[in-house]
């Protein structure tokens, strides 16, 4: 088979990726370049284009995994989407509701949150150490 018809399946490959993004066809068509490079300079037979073609494949497809896998990635600050009570983890506040038995409230920036911990006076500066649900889980600092 002749090296311009690999050329000519990695550049289709190549385009059809662009148009649908996503879909590996990209590690495949690098397969099919490397594939038509290799028959251009070595005059390999079909079987050998086919092996050349599977192993570069192959190995472009395994490179591939890997840089999808960095590219997609979260964000650390995407992590924590929706899940306001994870960030609020060593936050510091003031105790706005004196904690008896165990309860009470705390303010963290410019909300009240309910509280759970030693008992403490109002005013007393808290660190909140864990969240339980929607209730801190604080101690005094």
């Amino acid at each position: 088979m002749s090296p311009w018809v690999w050329a000519i399946s990695a550049l289709v490959l190549a385009i059809v990726e662009l148009h649908t993004p996503g879909i590996y066809l990209i590690w495949l068509a690098l397969g099919g370049a490397l594939t038509a490079a290799a028959s251009f300079l070595f005059p390999l037979r079909l079987e050998g284009q086919l092996i050349t073609f599977a192993v570069a494949a192959a190995l472009s497809c395994f490179f591939g995994h890997f840089v999808y896998r960095r590219m997609m990635r979260p964000a650390p600050r995407a992590q924590a989407l929706n899940e306001r009570g994870r960030e609020m983890i060593g936050t510091h506040g003031t105790v706005c509701e004196a904690l008896r038995n165990g309860q009470g409230k705390v303010r963290l920036g410019d909300s009240v949150w309910l509280a759970e911990g030693p008992d403490l006076e109002t005013g007393t500066p808290i660190v909140v150490r864990s969240m339980r649900g929607t209730t801190a889980v604080v101690e005094k600092t």
